[in-house]
């Protein structure tokens, strides 16, 4: 399997393009999408949009590694985004996800980090990633916990307190 194309039992999960900003525009536009992922919470515009498929696209290429959309297998809908990201100097894998408001409590986002965690430690020779959540953000603190990652402690990132969490190859068999 191809990381532009990651299926799971409902869901598949695929590369973005540049023609497909809208779909990021309407989902991180979206208020109730953005609170958590910067401390200000802002809505991204269609600039920010732009750039960080861009920088997916970036990350693709060069690292194997980017946020993914993630649609429904029975009907090709497109009900959220999922992927890793690279995180800090060393470019370490981290774990995120968004789903639309309307499709919040399908099991989408434990079903597409699930997947993305099988995919990580089956195709790349990573032996951990990170997944950080906004203390406040229940729901996404909730997904991390489901998929088998661990607490390490709280910081701040990006301007906000977030719980950092981290899974190990070896869990899995744990």
């Amino acid at each position: 399997m191809s990381l532009d194309l990651i299926e799971s039992a409902r869901l598949v999960l695929s590369g973005w393009t540049m023609e497909q900003v809208d779909d990021l525009l309407r989902l991180h536009g979206n208020p109730d999408v953005s609170r958590y992922l910067k401390a200000d919470g802002s809505p991204w515009d269609r600039a920010k949009c732009e750039a960080r498929v861009a920088l997916w696209l970036d990350n693709f290429a060069g690292h194997r590694m980017g946020k993914l959309r993630v649609r429904r297998k029975s009907d090709g809908i497109l009900v959220g985004r999922a992927g890793f990201g690279l995180h800090g100097e060393r470019g370490e894998p981290e774990i995120g996800y968004a789903m639309f408001p309307e499709y919040h409590g399908n099991g989408y986002a434990t079903e597409a980090a699930s997947a993305l965690r099988d995919w990580i430690f089956r195709e790349t020779d990573w032996m951990y990633f990170l997944g950080f959540a906004d203390v406040r953000n229940a729901p996404s603190l909730a997904v991390l916990t489901k998929i088998g990652m661990v607490r390490t402690h709280v910081g701040e990132l990006d301007g906000q307190q977030t719980q950092c969490h981290i899974m190990h190859k070896g869990q899995l068999s744990a």
